[in-house]
Formats: C-alpha cells, structure tokens, sequence
C-alpha cells in the first residue's frame, strides 16, 4: 500500500492525487520493493532491515540518500504479549523526496502537532523520530497502567495467573528499553554526521532535543523494568501468603467438624454408657452437650493462640 503526503505551508497533508514529496510504503508489495531498489536505487539489506522487527536501528549515507532503520512501537488489540508489538521503520532522505516504508501500518502523521512548521523534508524527517519517541512514552504508560490493575488484582489472588501477566509486561518492558536504546544509538550517529547529511543549526538543535526526549523515555522505561522486576518476588510471596491463609482456614474447619464428630461417635458405638446412662433420657443432650463444649474449647484456643 502507497500513501503520498505533501509539504505544504510548512504542513505534512496527504495528498489523494499521487502527487507530493514523502512517500510511505506500507507492507510493500514485490513490484514496490522492485521499484524501490531498482528505480530509487536503496540498497536491497536495508530495506529488508526496514521490514523486520527484530533489526537494530541505525544510520546509513549513501552516495545519494540517507538511510535511517528506526524501532516503533505498535499497539494491538491481542495479548499482552502481543499488544505491545515493536516494528521497525526505514526512512530514505534524498534530496527533493522523503521515502518511509514499514511492514505494519503506523500513526506517523497522526496528531499533526509534531508536523507543524516544517520546512524540509529532513526537518519531516526528524519529526518523524520525535513522533516515535512520543509514541514510546504513550505505550510505557499504558504499560504502567496495566501494571498497576493487575497490582491490585494481585492483593487477594491465589492463582498464577495475574501474575504470569505481570511477567509477560516484564518482558515487553525488555524489548522496549532495548529498542530505545537502540534508537538513542542511531541518534547519536545522526548527531555526529549532521554536516554530512547537511542538516541546518536550527535542525541540529531540534536533533538534540530528540536525543533528549528519547533519553528520557529510556530511564523511564528502565525504571518501569526495575521496578516491576524488584517487586516480582513480593508478589510472589503475596500469592503463596494468601495461599497459606486459604489453607489454614481450610484446617481449622476442618477440624471444627472433626472434633465434636468424634465426641458423636464415640458415644454412638455399641458399647455402655457410662454413670448408668443408657436409659437416661437426658443422655442425648448430654452428648451434644459434650459436642458443642469441643467446638467451643477449640474457638478458645484459636483466639488464645491466635491461629
């Protein structure tokens, strides 16, 4: 699939003509790859890189464009495992023309805010990365926000579930701090060759403060991962707790009905009561007596003891 966008007064538009200087590709089709190595002359490794999510971000420059391999996240409906998904995105800046491909349709342009005033295409170009961290920081908090729900869930839980969702947002927070890593690595080339690539003052200062934002979002997601790691073996221990409680309960039941159940049965066997007893018809509420006297004795001794 092809989407054309146009700068336009300093504005990132779609354009419905087929008209205009950016060029998205979304899971391209073979004739597109063809056109993309071929006309445009992209190296075939790199734009593969570009459609696999497993690549690392980075930095290419070619004789004739810039190639960038850059990590986005992409939120689903599914799992937890599956609804924080990472992709990656290539993004070839040539001269008169800003080529974008991915495998899974992304919210690049969406929430025009990070687009307003851009001058050029590379200043496009750097929004774009600034929209991913963005991004980010929108799916840690979500992402905190789950962990939380489930923190709670956790409190009276004596099933593993809860907390095998808990360790499956551990390791989405895994992948996340490596693929903003990753990005913070490619920035930091990209800060280096701004010259090179021949990037504006005004573009370079907008670089830096990408690299700061995406800085910032990697501490946050490491404190995110460190927190929910230390904390994993309390909740463990929260489970086996209330586990124990559960059980304990369980016991002490039990042994409410055993007790005053043997009082019963030993009296009901063929055998003689005692004190002349067996015609006595008081003897019936004297054995009850005897079963309601253990229930009580036992309720004294789990308050004494504080079982």
């Amino acid at each position: 699939m092809r989407r054309i966008y146009e700068l336009l007064s300093g504005k990132v538009l779609e354009n419905l003509y087929g008209q205009g200087q950016i060029t998205v590709f979304i899971r391209p089709e073979e004739a597109e790859r063809r056109y993309l190595i071929d006309e445009m002359t992209i190296d075939e490794h790199t734009l593969y890189s570009a459609l696999d999510p497993d690549e690392l971000a980075r930095l290419e420059i070619e004789s004739n464009h810039a190639a960038i391999i850059l990590k986005c996240p992409r939120a689903t409906t599914q799992d937890i495992v599956n609804q924080f998904e990472i992709c990656s995105i290539g993004m070839f800046i040539f001269k008169d023309q800003l080529i974008i491909v991915a495998d899974h349709d992304i919210p690049v342009f969406d929430g025009g805010k990070h687009f307003l005033k851009c001058q050029s295409l590379k200043d496009v170009a750097i929004k774009s990365i600034y929209k991913t961290t963005s991004l980010f920081l929108t799916q840690l908090r979500s992402i905190n926000r789950q962990a939380a729900d489930i923190e709670s869930k956790l409190q009276g839980a004596i099933k593993n579930e809860q907390l095998m969702h808990l360790f499956e947002l551990e390791k989405v927070l895994v992948y996340y701090v490596n693929a903003i890593h990753s990005n913070s690595i490619m920035l930091d080339k990209l800060r280096n060759n701004i010259v090179k690539l021949g990037f504006t003052v005004e573009q370079g200062e907008l670089l830096e403060d990408v690299s700061v934002e995406n800085s910032q979002c990697a501490k946050q997601a490491e404190i995110y991962s460190s927190i929910l790691a230390g904390l994993m073996d309390a909740r463990v221990s929260i489970i086996s707790n209330n586990l124990n409680i559960i059980m304990k309960t369980l016991t002490l039941i039990t042994l409410g009905i055993m007790v005053p159940t043997f009082v019963v049965s030993a009296f009901s066997m063929n055998v003689h009561l005692p004190f002349g007893m067996d015609e006595s018809p008081l003897s019936f509420w004297i054995i009850t007596s005897l079963a309601f006297a253990s229930v009580f004795l036992l309720v004294i001794l789990k308050k004494k003891n504080k079982w």
